[in-house]
Parts: C-alpha cells; sequence; structure tokens
C-alpha cells in the first residue's frame, strides 16, 4: 500500500495546503488580465506570483526562480515530517513540463556557476534541487505534458513497490514567461479572461504558477492506514493528435474504467477532472464519464482558481481536493454558470458537502495522454 505522509501547495495564493484551500473556499483567485507582459501581443489571463513574492521565495544566485520554488515547497512538506532526505532509501521525482525555459530569454540571468545551456536541461535543474538537500539518490524527472504531475505519482508508486525506498518526494512546479504564453497562443488555447470550465461561454484555458509536493510512502505489511492512500492509477494514450483530444475520449475513458473497477459509483465523493476550458477537453472529458457510467458522481475543476499549472497541476489539484474531502466538502467550480457540453455532467460552482472518503483525479494532455489516479482514505475500500 503507498500512503501519502505529507503535502504542500505553494501558490499565488498562499505558501501552505492550509492557505490555498482556504483561499479556495472562500472563492479567491489570482487569474487576472495581463495587457503587454513581457512583450506578449495579445492580452492573456494568468495567475502569476508577484514581485514581492518571488522576493520570498528565492534562493541565492545558484539557483533559478523554478528550483527555488521547488525547494520551498519541498522544505514546507517535509517540515511536518520525520523523513530524513539524506537517505538512500529516499528519492525525489521532479514533474514539469517546461522546468527552466525562461532561460531561452537573454534577459534572464543563468544561475551562478552554470551556464545558460546547462541549466536549461531539466534533469540538471532536478540535480540542482537534488543538491540542495543533499540527496544521495540521482533524481528522476518526469516531463509528459499536462499529465506530468499524475505520472510522477505513478513512479513514485512503482518505485516504492520495488522496495528499494521508504519514501519519495514527488515535487511539480511550472514559472511563466513569454516563450510558454505565445506558444500556447499560437495553439488558439489561451483566454484573455478568467477561465470558464465545461460552461457555454468558456473561451479557452489561462496558465498558471505553483509549485506543489507529495511525499509517498510504502507501508508496511498489514499496517492499518488511517489517512490517505492511493488505491488505483491507470495511463492510457489513444494517440490521438499532437495537441488535441480523442472524440470519442478513449483513453480517457479507459484510464477512469481501470481505476474505479470493484469500487460503487455511489461510493465516490468525486472527480476532480482536468477541466482546462478549452472547447475540445472539456467536451472529451463529459464524455468520457458519460461512457463510464459517471454522469451521476459531482465533479469539479480547479483551474478557475490557479489556470493550468501544467507540470503542477497534478500535484497541486489531488491534494486540493483531498483536503477538501477531510473538510467534507467538495469545491465549488469557479466561473462555471450553464453546462456547454453534450452530455450532462454533475457539476457547480458553488461548493457541495460530502460525507465519502474515495476520490478519483484525471488529467489529459498532448499526445493522447491520459491518466487517472483513485484516492481513498482509511478502509474506504
Amino acid at each position: 500500500m503507498i500512503a501519502i505522509t505529507a503535502n504542500n501547495i505553494t501558490s499565488p495564493l498562499g505558501w501552505s495546503t492550509v492557505d490555498n484551500y482556504r483561499a479556495v473556499a472562500s472563492g479567491q483567485s489570482c487569474l487576472r488580465r495581463y495587457d503587454g507582459l513581457w512583450g506578449v501581443r495579445d492580452p492573456f489571463a494568468a495567475s502569476l506570483f508577484s514581485a514581492g513574492q518571488w522576493e520570498t521565495i528565492m534562493l541565492d544566485d545558484r539557483f533559478t526562480r523554478f528550483e527555488s520554488l521547488l525547494v520551498r515547497s519541498i522544505e514546507t512538506a517535509l517540515a511536518s515530517t520525520e523523513v530524513d532526505p539524506l537517505s538512500p532509501k529516499v528519492l525525489l521525482i521532479v514533474s514539469s513540463t517546461k522546468g527552466n525555459i525562461e532561460l531561452l530569454d537573454p534577459a534572464i540571468p543563468s544561475p551562478s556557476g552554470r551556464s545558460r545551456s546547462e541549466a536549461l536541461h531539466l534533469g540538471n535543474a532536478a540535480l540542482a534541487v537534488a543538491s540542495y538537500f543533499r540527496m544521495s539518490n540521482l533524481p528522476i524527472v518526469v516531463s509528459n505534458a499536462c499529465v506530468s504531475g499524475l505520472s510522477a505519482q505513478i513512479a513514485a508508486c512503482r518505485a516504492l513497490r520495488s522496495g528499494r525506498y521508504d519514501y519519495v518526494i514527488v515535487a511539480g512546479a511550472e514559472v511563466l514567461s513569454r516563450f510558454i504564453v505565445t506558444g500556447f497562443q499560437s495553439l488558439k488555447a489561451l483566454s484573455p479572461q478568467p477561465c470558464k470550465p465545461f460552461d457555454i461561454d468558456r473561451s479557452g484555458l489561462n496558465l498558471g504558477e505553483a509549485a506543489a509536493t507529495i511525499i509517498l510512502r510504502r507501508t508496511m505489511e498489514k499496517e492499518k492506514v488511517e489517512g490517505w492512500t492511493i488505491g488505483a492509477y491507470d495511463t492510457c494514450n489513444d494517440a490521438c493528435h499532437i495537441s488535441s483530444p480523442s472524440h470519442s475520449a478513449e483513453g480517457c475513458y479507459k484510464a477512469l474504467k481501470s481505476v474505479t473497477k470493484g469500487v460503487k459509483a455511489a461510493d465516490l465523493a468525486m472527480i476532480n477532472l482536468h477541466g482546462t476550458s478549452t472547447l475540445y477537453n472539456d467536451e472529451m472529458e463529459a464524455k468520457a464519464l458519460h461512457r463510464a457510467g459517471l454522469t451521476d458522481i459531482p465533479v469539479n475543476s480547479l483551474k478557475g482558481y490557479y489556470g493550468h499549472t501544467m507540470g503542477a497541476a497534478g500535484i497541486v489539484e489531488s491534494v486540493l481536493s483531498m483536503h477538501g474531502i477531510d473538510a467534507h466538502t467538495i469545491l465549488g467550480t469557479r466561473g462555471y454558470s450553464e453546462c456547454g457540453v453534450r452530455h450532462a455532467v454533475n457539476i457547480s460552482d458553488m461548493s457541495r458537502p460530502t460525507n465519502k472518503h474515495i476520490m478519483v483525479k484525471t488529467l489529459s494532455g498532448f499526445g493522447g495522454a491520459n491518466v487517472a489516479i483513485r484516492y481513498q482514505k482509511g478502509d474506504s475500500a
């Protein structure tokens, strides 16, 4: 069994999971419209750290913004545990889609002691973070588009089940830049207004900066766990298109069916969806739910609070959803008003009560990647 030992969310909404939950539960968001930022011609909406917040986050000049953000999140998660990062039984897995990509801009200084080209490699960024904690093991990097945060957790589960490690620290982060924003704009995917997941008036996604950490551990045989555990996981690539989701929702449907096998639908508290607010993604997820017979299960999307945090999304959204269920709450979908997908989904802009303790998190990404994880608490399943 794989148990969750500790977690953290570091975002423009707060430095801890508790801070973030309180902000989201009260309806707060840092999404705002930006005109001309970084010289980007077209306006876009995003959730960005302020200059003052970056002053708090930054380490010394040996580390980039991305690396500093990861370190701050990992430090906060570790502080509530007795996990020794120096132990050979502890592994770090870093999840990100972009890493230090902002260093493509020559105006951004490269970290002291490293060349720009060296620092641009995501593996070297992970090594810098691991060296900060003086870790014994080489870190692993998972960079698999939007599904990276869940794929990294699956990699952690496999590492723990191998018996080589007692703990795996999974940390994901993204820092936005001109390169990232203009790239998404070239796909006609960004909205200049705060996003509206599954809504009839949705016009595209927003991007967001954040870091999140989840520390997993291998439990002892027959150990009774009262906290959250990972009950099942699956990944399915339907190889539909380099950037568009499957119109039949094949991969997402198969991943959902796999992780809900053996669990009664009535026992599910909720499904936290990818919910990017793009025309095709939301439609695809609604179809997957319909095909899987899960349209009556409460669902939500957290993109209206954070935007799409890419490599951090699978950790941010899983952690926050579990924290909500601990508070007997299914968080509302900010920006949602009227259903805009052909297959109805059980979604609301208001928070709803729950007394159940099993949830599913899904993500879908470029290249046809689809991942789902089932989390459960105690003896829920």
